[in-house]
């Protein structure tokens, strides 16, 4: 019969999680010997828990100087929080951006959130509901504020179960652009860098073929996330060029030239 490793024993942990197995082999003998000086100063203290070995729940890849975060995920819904706080609509709409944008945004607007896999949320002030970027429910020239947020780079890659299309993304950005009102904003985050296809993650673009992608468009701010992190307010697009998995965050305002 095979032998079942139990669930967070401290092999489940290094085989399944950490940052790597070996930083986790190396903790061991550290998480063990802080295991029984606790013993020994709980056994000395008024019993509030039960301390028990088969509760462990080793956490052996903490112990960090600075508290570490992933500079694309916290920056991106940052710059765009700050944007609508300037634009202050009446109501945005987000479509497939991080839930963490979403569920805070509705603290201060009413929010609308749109995804191919929906989320089930129930707070005040937002509604959750199923979208296809290549068929979102909207009428023409009809929201005057929407958010589609390192999202894109995925549309046609099959990732989330999505028909696969080389061109889905293209056809996911027009679809963003028909239903913008004129006037109106679209704030559009993706991972920018050398162009490559990286089947079936993601896409990076270049600069270029962003700003190439958004006819009828004026770019109202470009800020970048870089490789090295922290955020650019107002970056030089050459700066791209050097990154390779940087994180361009783009306002556009939908403009009709007659």
């Amino acid at each position: 019969m095979k032998k079942i490793i139990p669930k967070y024993s401290v092999l489940y942990y290094i085989l399944s999680g950490g940052k790597t197995i070996w930083s986790n082999i190396t903790a061991l003998p550290s998480y063990k010997k802080e295991y029984r000086k606790f013993t020994k100063i709980s056994s000395m203290a008024e019993e509030r828990f039960p301390l028990n070995w088969d509760n462990r729940f080793p956490c052996l890849t903490d112990k960090t100087i600075e508290t570490t975060f992933d500079s694309h995920y916290i920056y991106h819904p940052a710059w765009a929080s700050r944007i609508l706080a300037q634009t202050r609509p009446e109501l945005h709409i987000d479509i497939s951006s991080t839930l963490h944008f979403c569920t805070m945004l509705s603290a201060f607007m009413p929010v609308k959130f749109y995804d191919y896999r929906p989320a089930s949320l129930t707070l005040s002030n937002l509604s959750s509901e199923k979208a296809d970027l290549l068929n979102l429910p909207f009428q023409n020239d009809s929201i005057s504020s929407v958010s589609c947020m390192h999202t894109i780079e995925h549309i046609g890659l099959g990732r989330y179960g999505d028909p696969l299309d080389y061109d889905g993304d293209i056809k996911a950005i027009k679809e963003l652009i028909r239903v913008t009102k004129n006037t109106g904003d679209i704030l559009f985050v993706t991972p920018v860098g050398q162009p490559k296809l990286m089947f079936n993650g993601q896409r990076i673009y270049s600069y270029q073929q962003v700003i190439s992608y958004f006819t009828n468009c004026t770019l109202m701010n470009f800020s970048l996330i870089p490789d090295s992190g922290g955020i650019i307010n107002n970056a030089d697009p050459e700066l791209v060029k050097e990154q390779k998995y940087g994180c361009g965050c783009f306002w556009f305002r939908k403009i009709y030239t007659n």
